[in-house]
């Protein structure tokens, strides 16, 4: 991707990409005016990171600033490139945010679930989506009319919980017994960078937001962390345990790699 295309997809509009709060040097990439962070450290050569506070450099101590700059310009189309897929990640993650309050909408299972506050009611109840009247997956809560964003927030954030370790005790009871493996205790995690974890001791730990996915790909996380019970590592025999189970799994971790969850806050 050239510099002119790699603006033209709106990075020239991100400054917090390109003149990050953290950046200690700047220069001109593709026209367009750059801040990096540079990092001084003990190693041989030159490493370039790009996240979402932007780019990161990390040079030598005997390498002069000419020529950091200069391996940054012989970079420039990758570093832009890596630059518009953040910029793109950050307005998705952006979109994604929540307006909590009656008639507001939430990913469930891969669809639109769509959340009112019903004070009649003396529990939370999910109705059905009913096509035929042009009606989705619909939560009503257990609040009135008036109800605060934090409250309507909390409320469909403890309702996800809860249907996050049912969908997974009934996935792992699913996949288990096929695996050859046995949980011996399943906990939610909401950790921000982790889907999953498994441990030695049988235990499993599951990211609840999964909820948001398609059922699809929820099941891929669930068979990866069994077949960590079997091979505690990335093996090759590792991957052959999951293909085993999960042909097609190569595709469902691609849509939870692109995939954006709500912002709750």
């Amino acid at each position: 991707m050239s510099p002119r295309s790699t603006a033209d997809t709106g990075l020239a509009h991100s400054e917090a990409l390109l003149r990050p709060a953290e950046a200690n040097r700047e220069l001109v990439l593709g026209g367009l005016h750059l801040g990096y962070l540079l990092k001084r450290a003990t190693r041989r050569t030159i490493g370039f990171v790009v996240g979402p506070r932007g780019l990161a450099v990390s040079a030598p101590r005997w390498v002069s600033q000419p020529q950091i700059d200069g391996a940054v310009q012989l970079k420039a189309d990758w570093i832009l490139r890596k630059l518009a897929e953040q910029g793109q990640r950050l307005v998705q993650i952006d979109a994604a945010r929540i307006a909590w309050r009656d008639g507001a909408r939430v990913p469930y299972l891969g669809e639109d679930l769509l959340v009112r506050t019903t004070g009649t009611l003396t529990r939370t109840v999910l109705q059905e989506a009913q096509p035929h009247l042009g009606q989705p997956r619909t939560l009503h809560l257990r609040l009135p009319a008036g109800a605060m964003p934090a409250q309507i927030r909390d409320s469909v954030q403890r309702w996800l919980q809860q249907q996050a370790r049912a969908l997974f005790e009934a996935r792992i009871a699913h996949f288990a017994a096929a695996m050859g493996v046995q949980v011996t205790r399943l906990r939610l995690s909401s950790a921000r960078t982790r889907w999953g974890s498994a441990s030695s001791d049988g235990s499993v730990r599951l990211n609840w937001r999964l909820v948001h996915f398609p059922l699809a790909t929820l099941d891929y996380v669930v068979v990866h962390e069994l077949a960590h019970l079997r091979e505690m590592n990335h093996s090759p025999a590792f991957w052959a345990i999951v293909r085993a189970v999960m042909p097609d799994y190569e595709a469902r971790r691609r849509t939870l790699k692109d995939g954006v969850v709500p912002v709750f806050d």
